[in-house]
């Protein structure tokens, strides 16, 4: 058997595959961050395309921390029907049901792509008061009570996110958005013990990463997403990443989803096939934790590479997917297995 298509054991939860959804923004929610038919529809049908686990979206837990308008949110009660009804969809259709919890930080409450994505005038907030380039808001710095809102808030969107049937929670350290902000000294000027050198910087999101993990059952596990590069001078770097990942791990952290950038506008970033995989690399095994690997893996035999290396634990698709939602059944022939397909549907197949 291949490796992309043994299972993954993570706590007490199993994986049919290696395969993954990324988490990828849809800017299809209601302007109260509901669930639509959009939803219901795109990600069963990954699921049902055969991959192990879907990721929802980056899922705002508070109304303020939206990318956009049109993010999904977990910041009520009343979204609780319709995510429901979504991890629902994802489990009948072969997969585990997984979600991002995130907050945009001084990033948030842009138009969506295809109407410009400019930013609308939101009061943002961040670390200090650093706008993320020019014409975006300058953010208000946080203070104590409000990262304490903002941790409370990601526990009680965890715990929504349970409730609801998701049963892998990731929190979202990438990409620049509010967490990634603390960690990244192009981003953080605080002189506070939340500023500073690596271990301020660290703070916040660890004590979020160690609230979460204090609100989900020992049998389920929780994923980090963060950017192992700013691809910048004087910024975060892999080092960081490394240690980082260690303080993570000593806190139960079950895997690092490992991304790059979105920090900082305006680098320059390497992009090719594989090309931030040494980062899921390096954090396996200089740092013994699990790791997903992302960005530009878009062949069967690629993926399997990365895993026989010994590079990864797990490999999440991004782009490849929104092309070909059935990508893991072809994998899957074209690596001579027989893919594991919910005995409902099996007659399509």
């Amino acid at each position: 058997m291949s490796l992309l298509f043994s299972p993954l054991e993570l706590r007490g939860l199993r994986l049919k595959n290696r395969l993954a959804m990324s988490p990828m923004c849809q800017y299809s929610a209601t302007e109260g961050g509901e669930v639509t038919q959009w939803h219901l529809l795109h990600y069963p049908t990954r699921a049902l395309g055969g991959v192990g686990l879907v990721v929802v979206e980056a899922t705002a837990v508070l109304p303020e921390g939206r990318i956009s308008p049109f993010d999904l949110g977990i910041w009520s009660e009343d979204h609780l029907p319709g995510l429901a009804a979504l991890a629902k969809s994802i489990r009948e259709a072969g997969a585990v049901p997984g979600i991002q919890l995130a907050h945009a930080g001084r990033k948030a409450g842009t138009a969506r792509p295809w109407e410009g994505g400019k930013p609308l005038g939101w009061r943002v907030v961040g670390p200090s008061p650093l706008p993320f380039a020019e014409g975006y808001p300058v953010p208000e710095a946080l203070d104590e009570a409000g990262m304490a809102r903002i941790l409370e808030a990601f526990v009680e969107g965890a715990r929504r996110a349970l409730r609801a049937g998701f049963q892998v929670i990731e929190l979202h350290m990438a990409h620049g958005y509010l967490l990634s902000s603390f960690l990244s000294p192009l981003a953080n000027r605080r002189e506070d013990a939340y500023g500073g050198g690596l271990e301020g910087r660290m703070r916040f999101p660890l004590q979020v990463a160690e609230a979460v993990r204090a609100a989900i059952p020992p049998e389920l596990p929780l994923f980090v997403r963060v950017s192992a590069t700013d691809w910048a001078e004087g910024g975060w770097g892999l080092e960081d990443t490394l240690a980082f990942a260690a303080r993570l791990k000593s806190l139960g952290v079950d895997l690092l989803d490992c991304s790059s950038g979105g920090v900082v506008p305006g680098v320059r970033v390497p992009v090719a096939p594989g090309f931030q995989v040494p980062f899921a690399d390096a954090v396996k095994k200089r740092v013994g934790m699990r790791t997903g690997a992302v960005g530009l893996i878009t062949e069967p035999k690629q993926a399997e590479t990365i895993l026989q290396a010994g590079s990864a634990d797990l490999i999440l698709l991004g782009r490849v997917l929104l092309r070909d939602p059935y990508f893991p059944l072809r994998a899957a022939q074209a690596l001579g297995e027989r893919p594991e397909v919910p005995p409902q549907y099996q007659r399509a197949f």
